[in-house]
């Protein structure tokens, strides 16, 4: 089982629009913003990624939760505990993160990865993810990014298979989500 780590759901319409999101953790919620309820969250989404939902605004959708089968992956990346923020700024922009994502990620994330001389980073393909938290969101979007990070301290470097990263190409109605196992 993974504890699954502020995930946080962007959605960015072409233009203002009503949406859907539905998501469901294999191994339940421990919290969610706003509170979930049946059927999903309703939101009013503007291009910008501002929610609104009950007459309160959000500039995501928040929850936590556990993953069941889960297990870390293999191939990743060894980075020194000084390397980390530059890093993950690197890396999260390949992996299709915006400025402000990469930062609301990194400022949640960074002071997690400072007590360890080194740490093995990996990020689960969204196969995986979609396993541990299937995400339905309708209207459907054009797009869907979803980034779960996993990450264990080292006392010292390793030799690791470097995991192979492809950029995806944002269009149309884009949602991103990022989060990780919490340990």
């Amino acid at each position: 089982m993974v504890e699954c780590g502020k995930p946080v759901i962007y959605l960015y319409p072409e233009v203002a629009m009503d949406v859907n999101v539905q998501v469901a953790p294999n191994g339940g919620f421990t919290v969610t913003d706003p509170e979930y309820p049946e059927g999903g969250w309703n939101v009013t989404a503007q291009p910008d990624s501002t929610l609104t939902t009950a007459g309160a605004v959000y500039p995501y959708l928040f929850w936590e939760g556990n993953g069941v089968n889960y297990e870390i992956p293999k191939e990743g990346f060894v980075v020194s505990k000084a390397g980390v923020l530059d890093f993950l700024g690197g890396t999260l922009e390949r992996l299709g993160l915006n400025k402000k994502e990469r930062a609301d990620f990194i400022e949640f994330w960074h002071p997690r990865m400072q007590e360890a001389p080194y740490y093995f980073v990996t990020f689960v393909n969204q196969e995986v993810f979609d396993s541990l938290a299937p995400l339905t969101v309708s209207p459907r979007p054009d797009k869907v990014i979803r980034v779960f990070m996993d990450y264990q301290p080292l006392d010292h470097p390793v030799d690791v298979k470097p995991m192979e990263i492809v950029t995806p190409q944002r269009t149309g109605f884009t949602v991103v989500e990022w989060g990780g196992a919490l340990h």
